[in-house]
């Protein structure tokens, strides 16, 4: 048996108005998906824990199976596996944003989806102003990088960007959660105003001004931890081999502590215009000769932060169109029999523009064993699907191990 779960993130929504009172995922035309939910077995999964924020890290590691409140170390120590950078006994790593900062307010999380060559030229000129033996920056993909502090305290609290957009920025700096994160959290405050004061006038962000684009002018770190301990997927659940498609450094991250091979795929951006057909046609071949993948698909999740309706509707139809009909048609060939599940991690609904806990729908299909009676893949239609509820590990136990 092969498995390949093909994940949209931030997928998941809530009913608008302007749809008629039905979610993106009621509404739009994805013909292959909902072959998939009606051939397959259906159900609605909580991906978030008690006392967890909605996060990716938090919601993909849960989809996976993992024990969140036993494995989880920050978004940054995943990231940073992904990168290849290591994290020491006595490091603390964070995820580190390039933001906007506008009349004292975040005006977005992202520097206006900043460009990978433009981010990695700001963070070597941090690296050199405020980097050093105890502070280093390291560059990521478009706003995602990387902060390794020695010594530091994860006893902080911190704030997604992603989640407080049109926050006044001193509103949501970084807090000691006890004395322990003191230190550690009016070093990361003044990392952040000197970085606002560097990057005002770089001539990366002058362009971008003069261009009417979003300037990159304030680093914001958040999510710290230290280096996880994990078991693979191989040893939790006896798979041979698997590989992570992604362009996104967290979920390759994740991967990597799983023990997933990653695969870097040309063209892929994690926004709207990456390249689905790309990794689509590796999702094929590494399934020919691995038992696991896990595809990944960031795009809508960037549109319902952005709270793009329209926009996060199109990346569904491409989603459906440019993956699942692929992948549908290759291992519809084959004489192995193939298991895909078709989810989301997390509802990021556009009306928010942030992540939320609430369970979301998945489909299972099994090309060689029947359906339930559910026709549709969305928010409502999976209510109804045989496996009910689930939780925690409970979803890779029934994709994995069919309990």
């Amino acid at each position: 048996m092969k498995y390949i779960i093909v994940l949209g993130d931030g997928m998941a929504d809530e009913p608008i108005e302007a749809l008629e009172n039905k979610t993106p995922l009621q509404a739009v035309s994805k013909p292959a998906i909902d072959w998939v939910a009606a051939h397959g077995r259906s159900g609605m999964l909580a991906t978030v824990p008690a006392g967890f924020a909605p996060g990716s890290e938090i919601a993909n590691l849960s989809v996976l199976g993992y024990d969140v409140p036993k494995v989880f170390e920050g978004r940054g120590s995943l990231e940073a596996a992904s990168m290849g950078v290591k994290i020491e006994d006595g490091e603390m790593a964070m995820r580190c944003n390039l933001i906007t900062i506008e009349d004292g307010k975040i005006k977005n999380h992202s520097a206006g989806h900043i460009s990978n060559a433009e981010a990695a030229e700001l963070i070597a000129f941090l690296q050199k102003e405020l980097g050093g033996e105890d502070v280093n920056f390291f560059p990521g993909v478009s706003y995602r990088h990387l902060l390794k502090i020695k010594g530091g305290s994860k006893r902080i609290v911190t704030t997604p960007p992603h989640d407080v957009p049109g926050t006044p920025y001193k509103d949501v700096l970084v807090r000691a959660a006890d004395t322990d994160g003191e230190p550690t959290a009016r070093q990361l405050n003044e990392l952040i105003e000197r970085s606002m004061t560097l990057l005002e006038n770089h001539p990366v962000n002058l362009a971008r001004k003069a261009a009417g684009k979003d300037p990159a002018n304030s680093i914001w770190p958040w999510s710290p931890g230290y280096r996880p301990q994990m078991q693979t997927l191989m040893q939790r659940y006896g798979i041979g081999s698997g590989v992570v498609i992604s362009a996104v450094d967290l979920i390759k991250g994740i991967g990597v502590y799983a023990g997933l091979e990653s695969i870097d795929v040309e063209g892929a951006t994690g926004l709207y215009n990456t390249n689905y057909e790309g990794k689509a046609q590796a999702a094929i071949e590494a399934l020919r000769t691995h038992d696991f993948v896990f595809l990944h698909i960031e795009a809508s999740d960037e549109a319902g932060h952005e709270g793009d309706v329209a926009l996060k509707m199109k990346t569904i139809e491409y989603l459906d169109r440019r993956i699942v009909k692929p992948i549908l048609d290759a291992v519809s060939t084959w004489d192995e029999p193939v298991s895909i599940a078709i989810l989301p991690d997390h509802p990021t609904p556009c009306a928010l523009r942030t992540h939320t806990s609430k369970p979301i729908p998945f489909t299972i299909y099994r090309t060689n064993e029947p359906g339930d009676e559910v026709q549709a893949f969305d928010e409502f239609a999976a209510r109804k699907g045989s496996y009910g509820d689930l939780s925690g590990d409970q979803f890779m136990e029934r994709f994995i191990l069919r309990k």
